[in-house]
């Protein structure tokens, strides 16, 4: 029961960052309504983040387009010459999610499981349009927020899955990287903005 808090908590976090405003009640009906008792969407999206958080192909689908919105954003935020410490920072998180991604290829592989070839959701390609087409601060900036969120949103899908995820292999994968994204957290911390 602790667990399913957990993650409920989690997905309620997660639920919020980058949507739209939710639906009000002044719809013609054709969406569901707000009520005292049930906030618009976010049951369907605690469930849904939940469910993919334990489930082998949504964890692997989630963990590949954190791994990969990692890479490029920092790729991006190297382009901009930023300076010496975010620099440092972002070839690191390069390097640190290109072994996070052949971890859990091959814990995939040992569940009998094939790795989804991972795609940037849309709000991490929006996010990832943002640095490229920012300059100097700003650039920074919106990499070091995006980084910010984006490790929050990893840490707990990794932590999640590692407690009730359905493949062993995957889980103990998922375990190891937990603690490589708390030091991601923690070296972010350090940076500026913090």
């Amino acid at each position: 029961m602790k667990l399913y808090y957990g993650a409920a908590l989690a997905a309620c976090l997660l639920a919020g960052c980058g949507e739209a405003a939710a639906p009000t009640n002044n719809d013609t009906g054709n969406n569901l309504e707000a009520s005292s008792t049930m906030p618009a969407e976010q049951p369907a999206s605690v469930a849904a983040e939940a469910s993919a958080a334990t489930n082998a192909s949504g964890y692997l689908a989630m963990a590949g387009a954190g791994d990969l919105f990692e890479i490029e954003s920092s790729r991006a935020i190297l382009a901009k010459q930023p300076d010496q410490a975010v620099a440092d920072f972002a070839r690191s998180m390069v390097d640190a999610h290109q072994q996070s991604t052949a971890k859990l290829k091959k814990a995939a592989t040992d569940a009998g499981l094939t790795a989804p070839a991972p795609a940037l959701e849309p709000d991490q390609q929006a996010k990832l349009d943002s640095i490229k087409s920012a300059d100097g601060e700003a650039a920074t900036t919106a990499y070091l927020t995006a980084q910010r969120e984006a490790h929050t949103k990893a840490l707990a899908l990794h932590q999640n899955y590692a407690e009730g995820g359905d493949a062993p292999a995957l889980k103990t994968a998922a375990g190891e990287i937990a603690s490589v994204v708390q030091h991601h957290i923690d070296m972010l911390a350090k940076l500026p903005g913090a």
